[in-house]
């Protein structure tokens, strides 16, 4: 358990750490609008996972996968200095798909909303399928039924 919550904080520092030498040491050109969201590390502390989303189209998100490839060498180095550790673990970039499946999801919640305003419309103009109240009401005698039940 204390293995796991040493990772945590390590996770923490190394993303605390990566997103400082991409904002501030990493010149790359290819570099786009990179955000860090996440750093998962195994529970030996010897491989680390950085996850991350770029702002941008397709090409923009290639060229910075190949910025992080050639700058992970640096940012390792600088992840053991400021660490400490024993063992500086590998680094691995891997891009983020919270943007994808968020808009994925906007996408079905679009589409059900639709779906509920086209019933909701539809309901507006419906009519019931037998009469109006199905309930029945107790029978009303008339006047000539009430006759014949007094006399007898």
């Amino acid at each position: 358990m204390g293995n796991s919550q040493r990772a945590a904080r390590l996770a923490d520092r190394i993303k605390d750490i990566v997103a400082e030498m991409l904002e501030r040491r990493v010149k790359d050109p290819r570099l786009g609008f990179i955000t860090v969201t996440d750093v998962r590390l195994t529970n030996d502390l010897h491989d680390a996972t950085v996850f991350y989303t770029v702002l941008g189209d397709e090409r923009e998100r290639a060229d910075t996968a190949v910025a992080l490839e050639s700058a992970k060498g640096i940012i390792r180095s600088e992840v053991g200095k400021q660490t400490g550790v024993r063992y500086t673990p590998t680094i691995a970039f891997q891009a983020d798909a919270v943007p994808e499946n968020a808009a994925h999801i906007d996408d079905l919640l679009r589409a059900a909303a639709e779906a509920d305003a086209a019933v909701h419309a539809q309901a507006a103009t419906a009519q019931y399928a037998g009469e109006a109240d199905p309930y029945k009401a107790p029978r009303e005698l008339d006047d000539e039924s009430d006759d014949e039940l007094d006399d007898d």
